[in-house]
């Protein structure tokens, strides 16, 4: 693939675009990069603040010629507008039908599914990597369980994901949790195995995965685990790629089973945050929603820079197999949702604009609705380890 552009970043005026668009041109100058957004002025002025140099293309969500024209000048599309399920139908469309890769940070499992049932059978003839939830939703979940997973021998049972973090909400975010139950679209994503391929599932994996996360101490890690808001889409992301492995490297194995909740030093913590979830939860499935909606940040508007460079997260995993228990985790300073997102996010695009397609998961021809590790798994974690994200064993704390 030989194109005007090895990626263009469409959604460059929000405020993840705009973070994805400064750390490209820090690092990344010399490769052919655009910025796409429906405004003109407001893409010259985040050229213009940022000091890009990148050109900018004017194209809308919902104008299909635009799109396609600019699929066509483009090898990858990395797409950051938001909520998905409105404006990411057509973009995903137009780079299947003009053969360009796509990759995006939705956490709208819903929205994915719908994709796969559409689109996957078509990426995968054409050899095109649509490669979704490349952000804090779900890259961590999934890379650091393949990370462990290609750590140990043998047989894994079973992996325990814990999440510990620090950062904000972006306004964009907040508009995605809101729209979502608006429309009446979140129900089709919320089967324990939605994004699985059919016939996928075994009777073991029905019988013993459970997403109903209670706060308890964790064995082996310390500290006490609750509910994780992001823990619906981060595990069915992972339980596709679970079943999708047999076709790239380690299969995850039959009767795999993956969990996940959030991370405590304390068990008040667990107590204070798993309150403050659920709280947040039945505000956003009643009514009382759109009085409330006004009180959160608006698309567009996001944390300091202060408060991103502030963040972290660690994400742990308990790797259950035939020999015993082991541990990993992957971590990473700066705001996971927005600094830490972006820069994943791109990484994720720069892996398939400028590494050998042959050194992919599943090798030059692979194609699909994919997951960060069946997509993109080893070259990834490099380039991820290569801005400073940590993938390490971590000792057993018994």
């Amino acid at each position: 693939m030989n194109r005007k552009y090895k990626i263009v970043i469409f959604g460059a005026t929000g405020f993840t675009g705009e973070l994805c668009a400064r750390f490209m041109s820090e690092r990344y100058s010399d490769i052919p990069i655009a910025i796409a957004g429906r405004n003109a002025e407001k893409l010259e002025k985040i050229k213009k603040t940022n000091n890009l140099s990148f050109p900018a293309i004017v194209a809308d969500a919902f104008d299909v010629d635009a799109l396609d024209k600019m699929c066509k000048d483009a090898e990858v599309v990395l797409s950051t507008a938001g909520p998905y399920h409105k404006y990411g139908n057509n973009l995903l469309e137009a780079c299947i039908n003009n053969e360009c890769h796509y990759v995006d940070i939705t956490g709208e499992s819903f929205w994915i599914k719908g994709m796969i049932d559409k689109h996957h059978e078509a990426a995968e003839k054409k050899g095109l990597r649509i490669i979704n939830a490349c952000g804090f939703d779900s890259a961590p979940s999934d890379l650091g369980s393949f990370y462990a997973m290609n750590q140990v021998d043998g047989e894994v049972k079973s992996i325990q994901c814990f999440q510990a973090w620090k950062g904000e909400a972006s306004g964009g975010t907040m508009e995605t949790m809101f729209s979502s139950m608006d429309a009446k679209l979140a129900k089709g994503g919320l089967g324990k195995f939605s994004l699985n391929p059919k016939n996928s599932v075994s009777e073991n994996q029905k019988r013993n995965t459970n997403d109903k996360i209670k706060i308890h101490k964790i064995p082996h890690l310390g500290g006490w685990t609750g509910p994780f808001v992001m823990a619906l889409p981060n595990t069915r992301v992972v339980r596709r790629s679970a079943a999708l492995s047999k076709a790239t490297g380690k299969y995850y194995g039959d009767d795999f089973v993956y969990s996940e909740g959030a991370y405590y030093s304390k068990k008040s913590a667990a107590r204070k945050v798993s309150f403050m979830t659920l709280v947040l939860g039945l505000i956003i499935v009643s009514p009382l929603r759109k009085l409330l909606r006004g009180f959160f940040r608006k698309p567009g508007e996001g944390p300091s820079q202060k408060a991103m460079d502030s963040g972290f997260f660690k994400s742990r995993f308990l790797v259950k197999t035939q020999d015993g228990v082991r541990a990993f985790s992957m971590s990473s300073s700066g705001d996971p949702g927005y600094k830490m997102t972006s820069r994943m996010a791109c990484e994720s695009a720069l892996c398939l604009a400028v590494e050998n397609p042959a050194d992919l998961p599943g090798g030059e021809d692979f194609g699909g609705l994919l997951t960060p590790s069946i997509g993109l798994g080893n070259v990834l974690i490099k380039r991820l380890k290569n801005i400073g994200v940590v993938f390490e064993e971590i000792p057993l704390n018994n």
